[in-house]
């Protein structure tokens, strides 16, 4: 092996003193290479074996391999053996999918369970040609044509070395390694793409692979720029409150590249950024939702909440027990009130007599209206609720205390004067909304 090839080989492994490693190994070239760069250079690590049973006995021969590895060097080994056919078949997924949920799933599982810091994985530069490729093809977004990325507890130390140089290195460190036969089939994407793709390229362009290299380098630095710009703006236009997240429609609609903006914002919450932009048209109290969330166009907002779980409409309420399973916390005490007293909107005092039980707090209904206290007249709920200038979400959110089918108080808001103390009142009963 020509020196040159064994420099390109000196990894910096400084970045992971201090932390405790788990290394994912499968027997091949690309692990092996890393597991003997780690020994080579005193790194303290334990290693971690998934057995897939995919090639019968050829699967237990990897596992036994890298086990005797591991025992000749004293090194922590972790094995498991994955149901992956029953895994693939029960959620209708393909075999390299499948594999990869079931071995990062245990990865985690490992490393939470024994404090790993950091997992390692060899993934190579033509691994992470391989996936530009598909995801090209795919008709993904600059983030898809990464290629295979690291996080902050997951790396990959060689990403940036061809494979060919793994395997000069490999042949003249005298590094053992297993063959996986189904690397040989055509029948997955990925390996058609290594075995005619990707060799057709390089002969065409000698020098493709280096130069896919500072390709990969030129889209960090501008997918980075990218994140960060719309991680400003996010912030500049989501505006966090209580229960919800509420941005402004007008300044939305200026944005230059407001259908980018919006996928990159949206589809986290699993919305497709279309139906975000007709929402933004549409008229006040329309909605769209995902699996998890909510998005409400309301008036010159639209409002993002949690899908919350089925709640009850309405509860008993009786002033006399505790009522622990109310939705809200309301305290009622009996007194005797000065003539000069001022009630806040959080207080009812109400005239116990003419209060009908069981009393109840229950969410609005069409056609519900109220005779409210310092008004003449009585009232529709829904022009009090627009005069008060609720949104969609907060009149969802009111509740009302009732006698019967009478609203006796629009909780924290106003009473209804009919239920109101008076200065003829016998018995006050003071309902506090805390």
């Amino acid at each position: 092996m020509k020196e040159e090839h064994s420099n390109k080989l000196d990894i910096d492994f400084t970045k992971l003193a201090g932390n405790k490693i788990l290394l994912a190994h499968s027997g091949g070239l690309d692990s092996s290479v890393l597991a003997h760069l780690l020994l080579k250079a005193k790194c303290s690590f334990s290693v971690a074996h998934c057995n897939f049973q995919l090639r019968g006995s050829e699967s237990d021969t990897d596992a036994h391999f890298v086990q005797s590895w591991c025992r000749d060097n004293a090194i922590p080994f972790f094995s498991v053996r994955l149901s992956t056919e029953a895994h693939k078949n029960y959620y209708k997924k393909s075999t390299q999918v499948a594999a990869r949920d079931l071995r990062y799933e245990w990865f985690n599982a490992l490393m939470k369970g024994y404090g790993f810091d950091l997992l390692l994985t060899a993934h190579h530069l033509n691994d992470q040609l391989e996936t530009f490729l598909i995801n090209a093809t795919r008709g993904t977004g600059i983030s898809g044509l990464l290629g295979i990325q690291e996080q902050d507890s997951l790396l990959r130390p060689l990403r940036s070395l061809p494979k060919k140089e793994l395997t000069q290195y490999a042949q003249a460190q005298g590094i053992l390694w297993r063959e996986d036969r189904s690397n040989a089939s055509d029948d997955y994407l990925r390996n058609a793409v290594r075995h005619h793709v990707i060799p057709a390229l390089e002969q065409v362009v000698p020098n493709a692979l280096q130069h896919f290299n500072s390709t990969l380098d030129h889209l960090t630095l501008a997918n980075d720029f990218i994140q960060e710009s719309l991680e400003a703006l996010r912030q500049k236009f989501f505006i966090i409150e209580a229960n919800q997240i509420k941005i402004e429609i007008k300044g939305l609609l200026k944005l230059p590249s407001l259908a980018f903006c919006a996928h990159h914002w949206f589809s986290p919450y699993g919305f497709n950024s279309k139906e975000v932009l007709k929402l933004l048209n549409a008229e006040s109290g329309k909605v769209i939702t995902s699996k998890t969330h909510r998005l409400i166009r309301d008036r010159s907002d639209l409002i993002l909440t949690e899908k919350q779980s089925l709640e009850k409409s309405q509860y008993s309420f009786d002033p006399t027990q505790s009522n622990r399973d109310l939705p809200i916390h309301l305290t009622c005490e009996e007194i005797t009130p000065n003539k000069s007293t001022v009630w806040d909107s959080h207080q009812a005092a109400l005239d116990k007599m003419l209060l009908k039980k069981p009393l109840s707090l229950r969410k609005s209904i069409k056609g519900d209206y109220f005779y409210p206290i310092g008004m003449k007249g009585k009232k529709l709920l829904s022009k009090f609720f627009k005069d008060e200038k609720y949104s969609l979400l907060e009149k969802e959110q009111q509740w009302l205390l009732c006698s019967g089918n009478q609203i006796v108080w629009v909780v924290g808001k106003r009473c209804d004067r009919r239920f109101a103390a008076t200065k003829s009142t016998k018995e006050t009963l003071l309902i506090t909304v805390v």
